[in-house]
């Protein structure tokens, strides 16, 4: 590859990385704002949460049209459109004093805004790196998952310090910015400009499929209902992860001298980052099924040893980092696959269908945990539900979502080509 093209696809990567950091916070510091937002609004807990509930549906659920719309206009446009907007949600939400004001604000332009911003960037890594998709998609979605980690400890200072009116108001236009400033650079690749994709395997596709097309395909609905099963699994822990903590008794114990709860949500934020280029990376290497089945089977053994240590604080807040390490990986293992199985040219809209599963998953996830706690009085069902999920995903990854995308891509039983046994 030439090697102006070569910079211009790691520009591209940098920037997209860079963009999704600057999303990220709408999700993983709203938690710092439920307080002073109840005492404004006068709310309570579960009707200020229902705000992230807007986020993450509008997130989701509407990502098939956000894909759309990039696709049939400017990437760059589409994109940075989606990073004010995300950044215009948080300067709006400083000023409402309502209930339904925060929906309209936080929940509606942040949910639009990071939808836009999540999905156009993945429809562009997997576009520019045909041969390392699984590893560029990881690195973008690490800068989603792990971007927090810059803004926490600023945004909870800011806010001791000027209150979270100031707060929303200052960083909503600095996050706003730094998105609208990185997504400029974004573009698609010109014709010549991306590498060809690896020689015939389970990483190529026949053909480019559409989404109508698409949609008719059992393959795709196989991937979507195991993308929801992990998702719910994973939710089922991730999001009641405190509350189950302070029942086991461990929230509080010291963990190489921290409180084991933020420890392990640090640790835990961390390994949720590092995993998605890193099973993307492993991926590329020895293909999507087989590293889903290792990774999907090895969150099992991790919720299994989790709940059989469940009173000691020190293997408690470990293996919920390898809970969240083997879990975060699907972030980057299905765009991947979906773009192998059905092509590039219609690569964002196709995600923005499949990325609806994360939506449904965070729907059932978390109340469905808590349904299933009030009903039993423990946890270990819904670890049990959890650990079932991810075998049956493991399961199907290997015996069923295999040989279906080899009949699929007319591989039949035919060995992998000479020198790229990985892939196959």
């Amino acid at each position: 590859m030439d090697t102006i093209v070569s910079r211009q696809r790691w520009l591209q990567l940098g920037l997209g990385l860079l963009a999704m950091m600057a999303i990220s916070s709408p999700q993983y510091v709203w938690t710092l704002f439920t307080k002073p937002l109840m005492a404004t609004t006068g709310a309570t807990l579960a009707a200020i949460q229902v705000t992230f509930t807007v986020v993450i549906v509008l997130q989701t659920f509407f990502s098939p049209v956000q894909g759309y719309l990039i696709e049939r206009f400017s990437p760059k446009v589409m994109i940075a459109l989606g990073a004010a907007l995300s950044g215009l949600g948080w300067v709006l939400a400083a000023r409402v004093d309502t209930l339904w004001g925060l929906y309209a604000t936080y929940g509606l332009f942040c949910g639009l805004g990071t939808g836009i911003v999540y999905v156009g960037i993945v429809g562009l890594m997997v576009k520019w790196f045909p041969d390392r998709r699984g590893f560029a998609v990881g690195v973008v979605a690490a800068g989603y998952g792990m971007g927090a980690l810059l803004t926490t400890f600023p945004i909870t200072n800011m806010m001791a310090a000027s209150g979270y009116r100031e707060t929303l108001t200052t960083f909503g236009i600095i996050l706003g910015l730094v998105g609208v400033l990185a997504a400029l650079g974004l573009r698609a690749p010109r014709p010549g400009e991306a590498l060809p994709a690896p020689a015939r395997n389970l990483s190529t596709c026949v053909h480019d499929t559409a989404p109508k097309e698409m949609l008719r395909t059992p393959l795709f609905w196989l991937m979507f209902v195991m993308m929801t099963m992990m998702s719910t699994g994973g939710l089922m822990v991730v999001a009641q992860f405190a509350s189950f903590a302070r029942d086991f008794g461990v929230a509080d114990a010291l963990v190489f001298g921290f409180a084991a709860l933020p420890f392990a949500l640090t640790f835990d934020r961390i390994t949720n980052g590092l995993t998605r280029p890193f099973f993307g990376w492993v991926s590329d290497r020895i293909g999507r099924e087989k590293t889903m089945a290792i990774a999907f089977a090895a969150e099992a053994g991790a919720i299994a040893l989790m709940l059989v240590f469940r009173e000691n604080a020190y293997a408690f807040a470990l293996l919920s980092g390898v809970v969240f390490f083997a879990w975060g990986e699907i972030f980057s293992l299905f765009p991947s696959l979906l773009t192998d199985t059905f092509g590039t040219k219609h690569a964002t809209t196709n995600y923005g269908f499949l990325y609806m599963a994360q939506g449904v998953g965070s729907l059932l996830g978390g109340p469905v945990a808590a349904m299933i706690y009030a009903a039993q009085g423990s946890w270990i069902p819904v670890f049990g539900i959890a650990i079932g999920l991810d075998l049956l995903t493991a399961a199907l990854a290997w015996f069923v979502l295999r040989p279906m995308r080899r009949e699929w891509l007319g591989l039949g039983g035919a060995p992998a080509p000479l020198g790229k046994p990985a892939l196959a």
